[in-house]
């Protein structure tokens, strides 16, 4: 089975930048959120991993410039909206402008019982984000404990969520590898779908990342990899493909 590759744009003060570990303060600027995302479409990407920080860290909002980046290349790719998405304010804005798919953190630790009625509501349009350090989940931007990683995933399985992107809070921006005994065991207790999320650096960790494709991990977020230089997209989808 092929992986599905998502290059991440992560907007903050409306630039693109990438952190270190997902902290506030960390930023690299790599300018325009909008020429990066055209950049990864016309490189042969599918998808676009599109990131609201100031959304996630409650500094603001980039939201006027992720609906641009939907509204002119929404055409050409299916984007992923995240950050913020918390009430349904911020996830129908997300949908009405245009994403295919919302990712919803914080809100599933704070929030089950919302999370669990937009699950029913939009089925596989919803999925949720499990930020992890070790098996303890991470919210509001990364800053604050959010629960046990099973307990949680007990509830969003019976909530019928069908898709998880799971983050090494760790390894995100480190280029230290992907965390695949963490994957594996998420895989195994879940017949949701997984995206693996944080520390690839190199085109081996992508075949790594497809020995667990039995298990239902079909898709990776790829981002200092990319801005980094570490691969090229068009490299690192010759090796994702089936």
């Amino acid at each position: 089975m092929a992986l599905t590759l998502l290059p991440a744009v992560d907007v903050r003060d409306g630039k693109a930048v990438r952190l270190r570990q997902g902290e506030s303060g960390s930023e690299t600027d790599y300018g325009s959120p909008l020429d990066a995302a055209r950049t990864w479409v016309d490189a042969g990407a599918q998808w676009i991993h599109l990131v609201d920080l100031d959304a996630a860290f409650g500094t603001g909002d980039n939201r006027a410039q992720l609906r641009r980046i939907v509204a002119e290349l929404g055409d050409a790719v299916n984007i992923e909206m995240s950050g913020g998405v918390r009430d349904d304010a911020s996830l129908d804005a997300a949908l009405e402008a245009g994403a295919a798919r919302v990712n919803i953190g914080t809100a599933a630790l704070e929030n089950p019982e919302w999370t669990a009625r937009v699950i029913a509501k939009y089925g596989d349009r919803v999925a949720v984000g499990l930020d992890v350090r070790g098996h303890t989940l991470a919210a509001r931007g990364w800053v604050k404990e959010g629960g046990d990683l099973f307990e949680t995933m007990r509830f969003l399985d019976n909530a019928g969520c069908s898709r998880y992107v799971v983050t090494d809070v760790t390894r995100d921006g480190m280029m230290s590898g992907p965390n695949i005994d963490l994957l594996r065991e998420v895989a195994e207790r879940t017949d949701a779908k997984v995206t693996a999320s944080g520390g690839i650096s190199k085109l081996a960790d992508l075949e790594a990342i497809k020995t667990l494709d039995d298990l239902g991990v079909d898709s990776a977020i790829l981002g200092k990899s990319l801005y980094a230089g570490a691969f090229t997209l068009p490299e690192a989808l010759a090796v994702a493909a089936d």
